[in-house]
C-alpha cells in the first residue's frame, strides 16, 4: 500500500483549511492524534519528503518545512504574498582559454631588432605604425566589462603577418594567443577597412600634374611617348567555387599542374616606379586578359568618355600582346615575320611592360598568400587582395626594400599562350607603325 492510498484510508478527518501548503500538510499529519497507528515506515517515508522538497523538485523558496510563512512560489504570486528571501546573485564568469601570446609581446617589444621585425612583416616598424594610425579610427573597439579589446597594433599585426606569410589560421592563433575564429575575422575586418579608407588614398588615377611626369619618365627610358601606365594580369589560386566553376576554371594552370585549378585575376596598371594606379580584381581565371580589360575594368570607359587628344598625341597604357590593340591601349605585334622596326618597337614595349611584371613579382614576394590557393570566400576575397595591392603602394612609396631571395623567379603568368593581339582601332594600328619606324630610326614623333 502506497502512502497516498493509506492516508485516504484514515478514519480521522482534518478539519479544513482555507489555504494549507505541502508543509503546512506535512506537520498536520505529523501531529495527528498520536493514537492511530500509523507504521514506522510510513512516517519515515513521510518525514524524509520533508527534506526531499527542494527549490528544483517543488518550487519551494527554502528546504525548511517548519510551518513558517515562507511559501512556494507559484502559490504565494497568486495570493499576492511577498516573499522576505532575497533573490540569489549567482556568481558570474567569463570562461575564455590560456592562450600564450609570448611570440606576439617578444615582437611588439621596443627592443625588438628593426631587421626581425621586417622580415617577419615585410616592412620596417616605421611603416607599421604609419598604418595603425591610418586605421585607428576605423577598427579600434572599446573595452566592455567582460573583456579588453584587442588593441589597434595587435590587429593589423595579425592581418598584415598573415598576408605576408600565408600560414595557416591555427598558427597565427598561436603566434598572437587568439582563437582560430577570432583571427579570421580580424583579418577580414582589417583588410576590408585598408580596401575602404586607404584605397582612395593610396591607390588612383594620376592627377595632370603626375600624368605629364610619368609620360616624360616613360620617354626618357623607351622613346615612346605619351605613355602613361604598364599593365599586367595575374591569377591567384581559388578553391573551387560551388557556382560558376566553369568560369574559373584556368586552363594554363591546369595544364602546368596536371589537376584541375581555379583562379580569380588581379589586372592592374603601375607607374614607372612600379606603384599600382588602377586594379581590376577578382574576375573569373576563365577569362582572357581580353574579357577582363574590356569587360570588367572600368578603364574603358575612363578613356572612351575622356577627351583624348587625336593620334598621336593619345595617352597610351602599354601591355603584353594578350591585349588588344585600341585607341588608349597600346601593344606588341605578335604576327610572325616581323621587320626590323617591328622588332625594335617590340623590345621597347617589352621594356615596358617589364615594369608591370616587376611589380607584380615584389606584390607576391610582400603577401605570400597570393602564392598558395586561396580559401577565402569569394565575396571576400576582392577585400583581400585588395588590401594587397594597397599595402604594396605604401611599401613602394615609402621605400620598403624587399629581401632579393623573397622574389619569385619567374613568375608563372608568363608563361601565357596567346593567339595574337586583335585590333581594334585602325588609328592606333598606324600610329604604331609611325613609333616603329621613328623609334628604328632613332627619330622621335612629333
Amino acid at each position: 500500500m502506497d502512502l497516498l492510498t493509506y492516508i485516504n484510508d484514515l478514519d480521522f478527518q482534518l478539519s479544513p483549511l482555507p489555504y494549507m501548503d505541502d508543509c503546512s500538510f506535512l506537520n498536520n499529519y505529523m501531529n495527528a492524534d498520536q493514537s492511530i497507528a500509523v507504521p514506522e515506515t510510513e512516517k519515515r517515508k513521510v518525514e524524509d519528503m520533508s527534506f526531499t522538497l527542494t527549490p528544483q523538485q517543488g518550487g519551494i523558496t527554502t528546504g525548511d518545512c517548519s510551518g513558517s510563512s515562507k511559501k512556494r512560489g507559484r502559490f504565494a504570486s497568486e495570493k499576492g504574498v511577498q516573499t522576505q528571501t532575497p533573490p540569489i546573485q549567482p556568481n558570474r564568469r567569463v570562461w575564455v582559454k590560456n592562450r600564450s601570446q609570448a611570440w606576439w609581446d617578444t615582437v611588439n617589444h621596443p627592443d625588438f631588432p628593426d631587421s626581425d621585425f621586417r622580415k617577419a612583416f615585410r616592412m620596417s616598424r616605421g611603416t607599421f605604425d604609419f598604418i595603425c594610425n591610418e586605421l585607428s579610427s576605423a577598427i579600434a573597439k572599446e573595452d566592455t566589462t567582460l573583456r579588453q579589446a584587442i588593441p589597434v597594433e595587435k590587429r593589423v599585426a595579425v592581418c598584415i603577418w598573415r598576408l605576408a606569410t600565408g600560414e595557416p589560421l591555427r598558427v597565427v592563433s598561436s603566434k598572437f594567443g587568439l582563437g582560430i575564429s577570432t583571427c579570421h575575422k580580424l583579418i577580414l575586418e582589417v583588410c576590408s577597412a585598408i580596401k575602404t579608407f586607404l584605397l582612395p588614398k593610396f591607390l588612383r588615377w594620376p592627377d595632370a600634374f603626375e600624368t605629364e611626369k610619368f609620360m616624360s619618365r616613360f620617354e626618357s627610358s623607351t622613346g615612346i611617348p605619351n605613355v602613361v601606365g604598364s599593365m599586367y594580369t595575374i591569377h591567384i589560386p581559388i578553391v573551387a567555387p560551388k557556382n560558376n566553376v566553369a568560369q574559373y576554371f584556368n586552363q594554363n594552370h591546369t595544364d602546368r599542374t596536371n589537376k584541375a585549378s581555379y583562379s580569380v585575376t588581379i589586372q592592374g596598371v603601375v607607374d614607372p616606379d612600379g606603384v599600382f594606379t588602377d586594379i581590376c580584381i577578382g574576375s573569373p581565371g576563365g577569362f582572357s586578359d581580353e574579357q577582363v580589360l574590356t569587360e570588367k575594368s572600368n578603364l574603358r570607359h575612363f578613356f572612351e568618355s575622356s577627351q583624348q587628344q587625336p593620334p598621336p598625341h593619345h595617352q597610351w597604357i602599354v601591355g603584353g600582346s594578350e591585349y588588344p590593340l585600341m585607341d588608349w591601349m597600346m601593344v606588341p605585334y605578335s604576327h610572325e615575320n616581323l621587320t626590323w622596326a617591328q622588332y625594335a618597337f617590340n623590345n621597347k614595349t617589352s621594356d615596358l611592360q617589364r615594369v608591370a611584371v616587376e611589380a607584380f613579382r615584389r606584390l607576391k614576394a610582400r603577401w605570400c598568400c597570393l602564392q598558395k590557393r586561396n580559401e577565402v570566400k569569394l565575396q571576400d576575397l576582392p577585400n583581400v587582395l585588395g588590401a594587397c595591392c594597397v599595402l604594396h603602394n605604401i611599401c613602394e612609396r615609402l621605400d620598403e626594400k624587399i629581401e632579393p631571395d623573397l622574389i619569385i623567379k619567374p613568375i608563372h603568368d608568363e608563361d601565357k599562350t596567346t593567339a595574337g593581339a586583335s585590333v581594334r582601332s585602325i588609328p592606333a594600328m598606324d600610329v604604331r607603325d609611325s613609333l616603329a619606324h621613328h623609334l628604328l630610326h632613332g627619330g622621335r614623333v612629333s
